[in-house]
Order: structure tokens, then C-alpha cells, then sequence
């Protein structure tokens, strides 16, 4: 009877029954933008007459071309909450909207987080309190240690008003 009792709590264990773990963090925003992800329209080797490509500019793979890509290969987004939110509670209006044109919004989907993936693994999924729920799938060059996030925002402005936030950070076990 013990040993049955001992593998029901393993396999519940297992099977993801275990709760979030909660970590006081350190968050900062980041966009797309060539400021935020040191890139430059043009190259000085085609005189920057080719400015609708879009190149590194520091670091050790400066000169080469920028994909946009995450360090998983994903391109960043923001979270969407899906069709049924807090939003769709304030402005029910906007559901059949919703429905008819934009049909591909009613699945929620998390955010992108970069991370120091020595702590953090990718595929990691987070909940940061006023950002909501995101995944770790990048790495950013001034992420380092374990208590340090970097969210990433649709736009400069919104990645500068969020600024530098000490939050805490649900994790879920994997």
C-alpha cells in the first residue's frame, strides 16, 4: 500500500501537477528596433546604398546581416490574451467583431522573454505580473544571471515606459 502511495505521488509530480515557483526578478523592455537590437539600414560596403537591408552593428557579428530572429529561431511577439480576456469583459461589443474578421485572434498566445539560458532554459514559460504569460526564446547581451528578464514590446515607446521593474515572476515547472 505504502509503495502504491509513494508512485501516485510520482507520477502526480510528474504529470505537472506541481505549482508555479515564484522568484523576485529584475525586468527590462526591448523592441524590434535598430536601438534596442543593434542593427542599421545599409552597409558602408555597398556605400549604404542598400538601405532595405538591415545589418548588425556591434558586437563580435557586426557586419553581418540581421534576421530579426530570436536566438531560437522565432520571431518575437508580444502576449495576446486570446478572444476571451479582460478586454472582451470591458468591451463586449468588439467579440462578433472579432469572430467574423479577425478569427485567428481567438487563441491566446505567450509573449517572447530573454534570458540568461544557463538558468533559464528555452521553452521556459513565465507569468510577469502587467506583461502576462511569455516563453523564453531569446538571449539578450546584457541578460546575465538568474534574476534578470528582458520582455519584449511591439514598439520603442512601450519598451521605454515599462523601463526597469523588480516583479515577481511565476515560473512553471517542467
Amino acid at each position: 500500500m505504502r509503495r502504491l502511495v509513494v508512485s501516485l505521488v510520482f507520477l502526480l509530480l510528474l504529470g505537472g501537477c506541481a505549482t508555479p515557483v515564484s522568484r523576485m526578478m529584475v525586468t527590462t523592455a526591448y523592441c524590434g528596433c535598430g536601438k534596442c537590437c543593434s542593427w542599421e539600414r545599409g552597409s558602408w560596403k555597398f556605400l549604404k546604398l542598400d538601405f532595405w537591408n538591415r545589418y548588425i552593428s556591434k558586437g563580435r557579428h557586426k557586419g553581418e546581416p540581421y534576421s530579426g530572429l530570436t536566438a531560437r529561431g522565432t520571431r518575437p511577439r508580444e502576449p495576446y490574451p486570446g478572444l476571451f480576456s479582460f478586454d472582451s469583459l470591458k468591451r463586449p461589443w468588439v467579440v462578433p467583431f472579432r469572430i467574423v474578421f479577425f478569427p485567428w485572434l481567438l487563441l491566446p498566445h505567450d509573449g517572447t522573454i530573454a534570458a540568461d539560458t544557463r538558468y533559464n532554459r528555452f521553452g521556459t514559460r513565465m507569468y510577469v505580473p502587467g506583461y502576462g504569460w511569455g516563453v523564453v526564446e531569446d538571449r539578450g547581451g546584457a541578460i546575465k544571471g538568474p534574476r534578470r528578464l528582458d520582455l519584449f514590446m511591439k514598439s520603442h515607446v512601450r519598451a521605454s515606459h515599462w523601463g526597469r521593474r523588480k516583479l515577481p515572476v511565476k515560473i512553471e515547472a517542467r
